[in-house]
């Protein structure tokens, strides 16, 4: 698998936001299924030119979840979340949002 085939996008929610601080230095990307923590500590600092402290990985299941209405319901499908922590004095700041 080719390293930019790895990471799909980035999550940009309000906790992984509050992460992405300097103080924890972490942020969360959607993976590849086949991916595992070697492939995304690889990928992340190809990518983003960053040294990589530790990489956690969650599978996140399936769900159906109501939209659109009060008997729609859309089945959402399982994907993998990597949780990546660089290294002190490092950021990424494309990912960074601002606040205000």
């Amino acid at each position: 698998m080719h390293l930019y085939e790895v990471i799909k996008r980035p999550v940009l929610t309000e906790k992984t936001q509050r992460a992405t601080s300097l103080r924890r230095r972490q942020y969360t990307f959607e993976v590849d299924g086949r991916a595992n923590k070697a492939l995304v500590k690889q990928a992340v600092e190809t990518i983003y030119r960053v040294r990589v402290e530790a990489v956690n990985i969650a599978n996140m299941p399936a769900k159906a979840v109501r939209r659109w209405g009060r008997r729609r319901v859309v089945r959402i499908p399982a994907w993998k979340k990597a949780v990546v922590t660089l290294a002190e004095g490092e950021r990424i700041p494309e990912l960074e949002v601002l606040e205000g």
